[in-house]
């Protein structure tokens, strides 16, 4: 931090040493380099959102949802082994912490976003992943 406020009380001392037709030049330069920092800035946040969202819109296969639809019904039939209860139980857990991920994904780019996160959580909404108890 020391640092810093050093960089930056030289360039204001530099600065206020140039003739006065050089201070078009330094505000070029100064302007150039805030857009590339803004630039740079846009796209890590870009690729953070990116990250966070894969984590909210992640769901199972097809094939997994598919065995997950099986074994729920094997369970409200009473006709499920224990094996596949063990899985049952496994395909919860898993789905149990894919949603808490999923919150702290919602989270973050809530506050990335400085938005609230209902509002995320309404945007994000799926039906399917509502009825995901056994």
């Amino acid at each position: 931090m020391a640092i810093a406020m050093d960089n930056r009380q030289r360039a204001i001392q530099l600065v206020e040493q140039l003739p006065e037709d050089s201070l078009s030049d330094v505000i070029e330069l100064l302007n150039a380099l805030h857009r590339k920092t803004i630039q740079v800035n846009s796209s890590i946040q870009a690729k953070s959102e990116e990250k966070l969202l894969q984590v909210i819109h992640r769901k199972l296969l097809q094939e997994e949802q598919a065995r997950l639809d099986y074994l729920r019904e094997q369970n409200e039939s009473g006709g499920i082994t224990e094996a596949e209860h063990q899985e049952l139980l496994a395909f919860v857990s898993r789905i149990e912490n894919e949603d808490a991920e999923r919150a702290a994904a919602i989270l973050q780019l809530a506050q990335i976003r400085k938005v609230e996160p209902i509002s995320l959580i309404t945007e994000f909404a799926s039906p399917m992943r509502i009825n995901h108890a056994i």
